[in-house]
C-alpha cells in the first residue's frame, strides 16, 4: 500500500534579498501568520518586513545576568561572614569591592547561557527535519538563494491562490512541499 503524503506548504525561490523583502511584505499584508524566510546570510529590515514582534531574549539575558550577580554575592556573603568567618587583620568580615571579580564572572556566565539556552528554546532548536529539507533546490540556501515558504496550515491558505501570490512577487521557482 502506497504511503499517504499530505501537503505541508509551498516554497519560493528567490535571486536576491530586494524580491524576497517585497514578497515577505506583500504576504505580511495579505494575513499569512504561518510562514518563514531563509537567507544564506542576515538580511537588514527582513524582521519588519516580516512584521515580527520583538523577541524575549534580551529579558531572558538580563534576568539571568542580575540572578548570576545575585548569586554571586549572596555566596561570597554567605562564605565569608557567616559560615567560615576569618578576622584578617582586622578587616571586615565581608565586603563589596573584593567581591566584584566573582559577581562580574557569574554574571557573564549566567547570561550567556541563558542566552544560548534561550535562542535555542526560542527557535525550536535543533531542528533534525523540516519538509524543506526534501527540495533540492532548498540546497541553495546556504550559498545564495532567498527562500519564504507558507505552511499549508495558515488559515488564509488556498494552493492555487499561494502560488500565485508567489508567482507575481518574480520568484524564480515555486514548488509544493510534502510532509
Amino acid at each position: 500500500m502506497a504511503e499517504q503524503t499530505k501537503l505541508w506548504g509551498v516554497l519560493a525561490e528567490f535571486d536576491n534579498p530586494l524580491k524576497l523583502m517585497k514578497a515577505s511584505e506583500a504576504v505580511r499584508d495579505a494575513g499569512y501568520t504561518k510562514w518563514d524566510t531563509y537567507t544564506p546570510y542576515p538580511v537588514h529590515g527582513l524582521e519588519k518586513a516580516m512584521g515580527l514582534k520583538d523577541s524575549w531574549l534580551p529579558f531572558i539575558t538580563l534576568g539571568a545576568g542580575i540572578t548570576g550577580t545575585a548569586v554571586a554575592i549572596l555566596m561570597q556573603w554567605w562564605m565569608n561572614a557567616v559560615d567560615y568567618p576569618i578576622n584578617i587583620s582586622g578587616k571586615p568580615m565581608w565586603s563589596l569591592p573584593a567581591n566584584i571579580p566573582v559577581a562580574f564572572e557569574l554574571t557573564v556566565l549566567f547570561a550567556a547561557l541563558s542566552t544560548f539556552g534561550g535562542m535555542m528554546f526560542l527557535n525550536d532548536l535543533p531542528k533534525f527535519y523540516h519538509p524543506t529539507f526534501r527540495s533540492k533546490a532548498f540546497k541553495r540556501v546556504t550559498t545564495d538563494r532567498f527562500f519564504l515558504a507558507i505552511e499549508a496550515a495558515d488559515p488564509r491558505f488556498d494552493q492555487a491562490r499561494t502560488e500565485e501570490l508567489l508567482r507575481s512577487m518574480h520568484c524564480t521557482d515555486v514548488q509544493s512541499l510534502e510532509d
